[in-house]
This record gives C-alpha cells, structure tokens and sequence, in this order.
C-alpha cells in the first residue's frame, strides 16, 4: 500500500521537532529528579508523559485487553513482541506499573534519552560481552525495589510483523529471580512506523495481556522451554488481534 507523501513531510516538519522537545524537557526533568529522587519514580513519571505525548502527537490510539488480570503494585517481568520503535511508548502508556527496560549499553550515549535510561534506573548490557553475573545482581537490585521490567525477547524489530524465537537468558534470568512472566501480544505498532523507516505514520495498536507465568520453582534448565512457551502465546495472540478477535489464553 502506498503511503501519501504528507506522512513523510509530517514526520520531518512536524513530528521530530516535537518528539525532540518532548525529550529534551522531560529528559531534563528526569536527570534533575535523579539527585533526590534515587528509585527513579518521578523519572518514570517523565518517561509516562513522554510516551503519552508522542503517541498523541502520532496520531496513535491503544486498545489494551487483560490488565485485569495482573495485580496492582505486583512486580512482573513483561515480555512482549517487538514490531516497531513505538512499542515503548505504547507500553509505557499503558502500562500502570513502575517499568524500566533493559536495553543496549550504546544507548546510554544518547544525549537526554541515553542519559536517563542511565540515572533512571534501566539496565544497560553490553550485547558483546555480556555479564550474566552482573546483569542478575542489577536484575535483583530493581526487583528489590518494586520495579518491574519490560523485555523484547526478539532482540530486534521485526521487518514483516512475523514473532522471531524468543532468546532464553532473560527468560533464565527471571527463573533466577522468581519473578513472574507476562507475556503481551502487540499488533499495529508496525504500520506505525516500520523498521529502517524514517516516516511515521498515524495508527491503532492492539495490546493483549495474557495470564502471568509463574517462575517460581522452576530450574533454569526450563528456560528455553519457557521461551519457547511465552513466544506461543505472544504470536497467538498477535494473530488474533490483527483479525479483530479477542484471545483469550
């Protein structure tokens, strides 16, 4: 299908000088919260705002199924589909819990966004050298706090909307922590904004959050079945959001 050209001077006129504002005041809210506010709440609150004002600003509505299923105040690991870079935003705004990311330690570079990732409490691996030792200490550490994480378990976007295998080291990690598992079904982030495209489009996302897993008591011999376990569910459900059908897992 052929996207009118005003998307893509939209995008370029309009969209990126907003997204940049958004980030650059609320980034800096967030970096002067973190010299009082260590557990990184009111950094979180930025980081709602943000994600609320560039999906507004899009043009991008969510239609959410299954918070009644996880409890308040509950600490989870979310484990989700990754279709398009608006995923985060669409999670973040939704979302009612305390979340952070764990993400790739080159993007604590990025000027505003990378420095609060860093102050706000997210973890940030070295794809290269990875230290599961140290990961799990930072992973216990959040845990400890009430925080709650949000995982593509992909390791990158997808190109055609397809559900990759699903990497077992998060997945053994929250095994090691005894945290549960949400897996969430996300549909329409890609029409949004696709994978090596500039261009943003506006677009309705569907979010489908399916039963909690629980970890507790399982080896981490189990982790690759669990992965493989959570991606089923994932793609199940992507499958019946883009045909309008309500999952129930």
């Amino acid at each position: 299908m052929r996207v009118p050209p005003f998307h893509w001077w939209r995008t370029v006129l309009f969209l990126i000088p907003a997204i940049s504002v958004y980030t650059i005041v609320l980034g800096t809210a967030s970096l002067a919260s973190s010299l009082f506010d260590t557990r990184g709440y009111f950094a979180h609150r930025c980081a709602r705002a943000w994600s609320w004002l560039i999906l507004a600003t899009t043009g991008v509505t969510v239609h959410a199924h299954g918070l009644d299923r996880l409890e308040p105040g509950r600490t989870y690991v979310f484990v989700a589909n990754h279709q398009s870079i608006y995923d985060i935003p669409v999670l973040f705004a939704t979302l009612h819990w305390q979340l952070r990311i764990i993400a790739k330690e080159s993007l604590g570079r990025v000027p505003f966004l990378g420095w609060h990732l860093r102050r706000g409490g997210h973890l940030l691996v070295d794809r290269r050298r990875p230290d599961r030792a140290s990961i799990l200490r930072k992973w216990k550490a959040l845990v400890h706090k009430g925080l709650s994480l949000i995982i593509f378990p992909e390791g990158t976007r997808s190109v055609d909307g397809r559900v990759a295998p699903f990497k077992a080291g998060s997945f053994l990690l929250a095994i090691e922590a005894g945290l549960p598992i949400v897996p969430i079904s996300v549909e329409g982030s890609r029409v949004v904004m696709r994978k090596g495209r500039l261009m943003t489009c506006p677009g309705h996302v569907r979010l489908t959050v399916h039963e909690p897993i629980e970890t507790s008591g399982r080896r981490p011999s189990e982790a690759r079945d669990l992965a493989e376990r959570t991606r089923a569910i994932v793609e199940f459900g992507t499958r019946h959001a883009e045909l309008g059908i309500s999952s129930e897992s």
